[in-house]
């Protein structure tokens, strides 16, 4: 597979990688975010148009080799594999980095300070600390 992709699909672990900009990381301190999701909506995975990709490197300066599949049929660029529109895996990562950013907000951590407010900390006052909870999330483009 190509490397230095913007985004990885690995679909036997129903994984949404992101690995630019914000949200990108790993999950531990000092970096932007978790950087992948596991994506649980089985209705999407189990497309049929998905049946035999094993994975997507997508934003490649290889785009001959960004969609692999399960069997012997070669790599092919994301265009050539006819999967649709790229941005139907920017939207599942959104959602759940969007759920990712309002569980933190709910839970008072500011990953900016990498600090937890207190327990008894009012919404009020957690919003003049962090600001308001998250509404919304779009990745910038790829």
């Amino acid at each position: 597979m190509a490397t230095n992709s913007k985004w990885v699909v690995i679909f036997n672990d129903r994984k949404v990688t992101k690995n630019y900009d914000e949200g990108a990381g790993d999950g531990t301190p000092g970096t932007k975010g978790l950087g992948y999701f596991n994506i649980g909506d089985d209705a999407f995975w189990n497309q049929a148009k998905f049946s035999n990709i094993w994975a997507i490197q997508y934003g490649t300066s290889v785009a001959s080799d960004e969609v692999e599949h399960r069997d012997e049929t070669p790599h092919c660029s994301y265009a050539d594999a006819n999967l649709g529109d790229f941005q139907q895996f920017i939207d599942k990562w959104d959602a759940a980095h969007l759920a990712f950013l309002q569980s933190e907000w709910d839970e008072g951590y500011d990953p900016k300070t990498d600090i937890i407010g207190p327990e008894d900390e009012t919404e009020a006052e957690k919003i003049t600390r962090m600001g308001p909870r998250p509404t919304s999330y779009s990745s910038s483009p790829a």
